[in-house]
């Protein structure tokens, strides 16, 4: 019988289910794999961002653009390590739990900028941050049980809130504000959506988990 923590791992999230080229069950996936190295990366890339986006009085077109390149690049690489783990079986625990981290980084980092900048409402950004630090908590709370890997929704989420934060960025005209806050709204309620579907996955696997040791100490007793 598998127990909770496999089961979610292999039931769970897009980078979950190997690829084609995915090696059998019994050899190791090295920690240090490319996937991962994207991963980390991305994370280095935060503090170069805020850099940029900070140079002079922070609206500066050269250094927008800059920002937004580097901002670009980063988001980027979310796409590519998610794709390369799957096709390559690299799949690994470190890599389930630092790829949504490195989103929240990024994008954490972001908004916190544009507020700072007058850009950006700080309602946005509170709402965002409290989600995404509230379930980075979780994620951490149920690590001993299972990892519960990103879901379709919380991509899409991190999508939106890329896309949005990406048009924020790029000097762009005054017409284009309504689409921009249509684009921010969107990406609060997404993020709002998927914060509360991970609450109900951790509190099942919670109960899944006391289902498992229940069942387990009956059948000591018995």
């Amino acid at each position: 019988m598998s127990t909770p923590r496999q089961s979610v791992a292999a039931s769970g999230g897009s980078g979950a289910a190997p690829g084609p080229n995915a090696g059998s069950a019994h050899d190791p996936v090295p920690l240090w794999n490319i996937a991962n190295i994207l991963t980390v990366m991305r994370i280095a890339l935060v503090p170069v961002f805020l850099v940029f986006l900070f140079i002079g009085d922070g609206h500066e077109t050269v250094w927008r653009l800059t920002a937004a390149g580097v901002f670009a690049i980063a988001a980027i690489t979310d796409r590519i390590d998610g794709q390369l783990a799957r096709r390559l079986g690299l799949v690994t625990d470190f890599g389930k739990m630092a790829d949504p981290i490195a989103d929240k980084a990024l994008i954490g980092a972001a908004l916190v900028g544009l507020s700072l900048l007058g850009d950006l409402s700080w309602w946005v950004t509170g709402i965002i941050a409290a989600r995404e630090l509230g379930i980075t908590a979780l994620r951490f709370a149920v690590l001993r049980h299972a990892v519960i890997p990103a879901s379709r929704g919380g991509k899409l989420k991190t999508l939106v809130q890329t896309v949005a934060i990406g048009v924020y960025l790029l000097p762009l005209p005054d017409v284009v504000a309504p689409f921009a806050m249509a684009l921010i709204v969107l990406a609060v309620v997404l993020t709002v959506v998927t914060g509360i579907d991970y609450v109900v996955q951790a509190v099942r696997l919670r109960a899944g988990v006391r289902r498992a040791e229940q069942a387990h100490r009956n059948g000591d007793s018995a």
